[in-house]
Parts: C-alpha cells; sequence; structure tokens
C-alpha cells in the first residue's frame, strides 16, 4: 500500500459496512474519487457492534488513518444521531447502540455514522450522475432489497427507507427488488413492465422528484429495463457503483466538521 497523505479538507476516509464485507479507503473528496486501493475484511458471521468494531480498527490500522482525519462510516439501517435504530442483515444487537460512540471507545477516530443508502446517493449528488441537478433528487438502489436517498436543493433528507412504502398491500421491496426479479425468474421486461413500474408510479407521485438515479449492481444492465418504465421525470444510472458509499461517508463527514 502505498502512503497516503491525509490533509484536512482534501483527503478524507469513508469505511462502508455490509453484510458480507466492511471496505475502506482514503477519498479525495474535491475530486470525489478514491485516494488509495480499497481494503476488505470480511464481516464476521456474529457480527455484534464488538466483532463490527474490531473489523473497524483492523481498516483504520491497515491505512494508518490520524485520528485528525474526517471519518465517515455506513451503516445498513436506520440511523439517527449515530445510534442505529434498525438492523435487517446485521445481528439484532445493533439496534440501540451507539455506533459513533463506539468506533471513539475502540480507536480513538471522531466518526460521522451515516445510513449506507444516504452515503451512495449524497455521493450521486456531489459527485456523480446528479452532479449539478437542482431540486428534489431520488437516488434508489435495487439490490437484495431497496435503498433510498432524498436530496433537496443539496440538502439530504435522511434515512427515507422507501424500499418499505406499502404498496397495493406488500411491502414493495418484496415484489421489486433486483433479488425478486432473479429469485422468480422475470424477465427484465416483466420485472420493468409489472414491478418496477407500479413501484416509480407510486414514489413519483409522493415525491415530485425532478430526477431519478438508479445504482445496485443492476444499473449495469440499465439500458435493459429502464427505458420501459414511464415516468414524468428523467432516470439515469448511478455513475460511482460500488464506490459511492465510501466516496459519499467521507464526504458527508468533511461536510460536518
Amino acid at each position: 500500500m502505498s502512503k497516503v497523505s491525509y490533509e484536512p479538507g482534501s483527503i478524507g476516509f469513508g469505511i462502508d459496512i455490509g453484510g458480507s464485507g466492511i471496505k475502506g479507503a482514503p477519498v479525495d473528496i474535491r475530486a470525489g474519487e478514491l485516494a488509495g486501493k480499497r481494503f476488505r475484511v470480511k464481516t464476521p458471521a456474529e457480527s455484534t457492534p464488538e466483532a463490527v468494531g474490531e473489523c473497524l480498527a483492523q481498516v483504520l490500522e491497515h491505512f494508518e488513518v490520524p485520528q485528525s482525519t474526517h471519518v465517515g462510516i455506513t451503516f445498513p439501517g436506520i440511523i439517527q444521531h449515530g445510534v442505529v435504530l434498525s438492523s435487517a442483515n446485521l445481528d439484532k444487537a445493533w439496534i440501540g447502540t451507539d455506533l459513533a460512540d463506539l468506533v471513539r471507545r475502540t480507536t480513538g477516530h471522531t466518526v460521522t455514522v451515516v445510513n449506507d443508502a444516504d452515503a451512495a446517493g449524497w455521493a450521486e449528488v456531489r459527485f456523480g450522475a446528479a452532479q449539478g441537478q437542482d431540486g428534489v433528487v431520488l437516488v434508489l438502489t435495487l439490490g437484495t432489497g431497496i435503498g433510498s436517498a432524498l436530496i433537496n436543493d443539496g440538502r439530504l433528507v435522511p434515512n427515507t427507507e422507501l424500499g418499505h412504502l406499502e404498496i397495493d398491500g406488500h411491502d414493495a421491496e418484496t415484489r421489486a427488488a433486483s433479488s425478486v426479479k432473479e429469485n422468480e425468474g422475470l424477465s427484465y421486461k416483466e420485472w420493468a413492465t409489472d414491478r418496477l413500474q407500479r413501484y416509480f408510479e407510486v414514489v413519483e407521485f409522493l415525491f415530485s422528484p425532478d430526477l431519478f438515479v438508479v445504482g445496485g449492481g443492476v444499473s449495469k444492465d440499465y439500458e435493459k429495463f429502464v427505458p420501459l418504465i414511464k415516468t414524468r421525470a428523467p432516470i439515469v444510472p448511478a455513475a460511482l457503483r460500488n464506490q459511492a458509499g465510501i466516496i459519499g461517508a467521507a464526504a458527508l463527514a468533511d461536510r460536518e466538521f
């Protein structure tokens, strides 16, 4: 690993906690890109706060991140003032845990904690597919579930959790997530015209966005399904892909200091 010079206001650090892996990297927060190769450790099978905290310390030590560096951390759940309020993919012991305080006690670092979809959405607005877009931007990540980030004139509205809207009597992501497409053997046309069309109709009616950004691994096949969805607002694919969480977390942390 090449030595990174952590300069305040220039190079920050982001960590993305996922159900299978915990990834971190230095981030050029002026350019919105990684400033070094990502380092990944496997998420522990028993993903308790203490076990994951040790992994976070390992990532920070790997990069020799100074305690003066702004560090952002994503978590796959609702986050309010650094406290985890939901945990779908990690141990339920996380619920009620102050993740920011855990990292401070474990590593000495002061960190900003943010929902993973919010971090990815913020990155797309600051540096990616929605850069320069005024008004309301709605970023939707289609994967195992549906993540969402709502940004209005450059201000993030956190923890929208729009994958859990009830639509036609169903939790939306149980019908429209890309994992459902795979599990039910749906074609892109069937998924787009039946499942996604209805979902986008509802969220557009509720939020009237000026732009939709679609992320998640399936966004690489954007041309196979997005043109089949009819909305007033344009829909574009995410630009930063699997780097968005790390970049967005670092950028949000820098904004808070």
